[in-house]
């Protein structure tokens, strides 16, 4: 179905050792604004699942996409080339603004910056209701900073989907070792850990917990869920990779 915002103007094999742009508000690292950063996730090609899963659909026109944490739009100029009714979020103006001159070219400048928005995954209000055909998350809900607003997040990447829905998903796992040292738990109840190079703590779930903080939201594997274990020059990464579909109403 066709995604329409609302009137406010928001498997990866290998990914970079902090996954995409954060979508976690005004305190947003510095990192994330680099005009660096916005060109080295510019020149990243496609994620090679989301390439594959594009075929599920035969009218891309009529198939509403949230490219959520886009981003330099990797995923999002992919997306509006093949003809998809796409939308795209994320919390760094500069990769907004990155992303809106990449689509500029495809769909014109009016329409990317319609389209592209600066927002929060906890807040998904200007899309109604049960209106996507597909969420795109990609390294972006272990940047939640506590459980609550990891829930939340998933929760309105449920409401926005239609009941046979898909949402992608690649989210670091706690066990990773990226330059050959573990991540640091912060003291709690919560599975929060620091020591990303952005300087902010994340939320990190292993895949069994994944698929349950999914199934809370009614959201259900469509595959099974993978861990994918990547060795690096110093240590090594493991990102959850994941495609969940949104069950029936009723």
């Amino acid at each position: 179905m066709s995604a329409t915002p609302g009137d406010a103007p928001p498997d990866e094999r290998r990914p970079s050792p902090d996954g995409a742009s954060p979508d976690a508000g005004d305190d947003e690292p510095p990192f994330w604004r680099r005009p660096e950063t916005v060109e080295k996730f510019a020149d990243r090609d496609p994620d090679h699942r989301l390439v594959e899963l594009l075929d599920r659909w035969d009218d891309p026109s009529s198939t509403g996409v949230l490219d959520l944490g886009c981003a330099a739009g990797r995923n999002t100029v992919l997306l509006a080339r093949e003809g998809f009714d796409v939308w795209a979020l994320d919390t760094s103006p500069e990769m907004v603004g990155g992303t809106r001159d990449r689509v500029a070219g495809i769909l014109g400048r009016e329409e990317a910056e319609r389209r592209v928005l600066v927002g929060r995954m906890e807040d998904l209000g200007r899309f109604p209701d049960v209106r996507l055909s597909l969420v795109v998350a990609l390294g972006v809900y272990h940047q939640a900073v506590d459980l609550a607003s990891y829930r939340r997040a998933l929760a309105e990447t449920a409401r926005v989907l239609e009941p046979g829905g898909l949402v992608l998903v690649a989210v670091f796992g706690p066990s990773s070792r990226p330059g050959g040292t573990p991540f640091r738990r912060i003291s709690g109840d919560e599975p929060v850990y620091e020591g990303f190079r952005s300087g902010r703590a994340h939320l990190l779930v292993d895949l069994d917990r994944l698929d349950r903080e999914m199934a809370r939201q009614g959201l259900r594997p469509e595959v099974p869920t993978e861990a994918v274990r990547v060795e690096m020059d110093e240590g090594f990464r493991v990102t959850i990779n994941a495609l969940y579909r949104r069950e029936a109403d009723g």
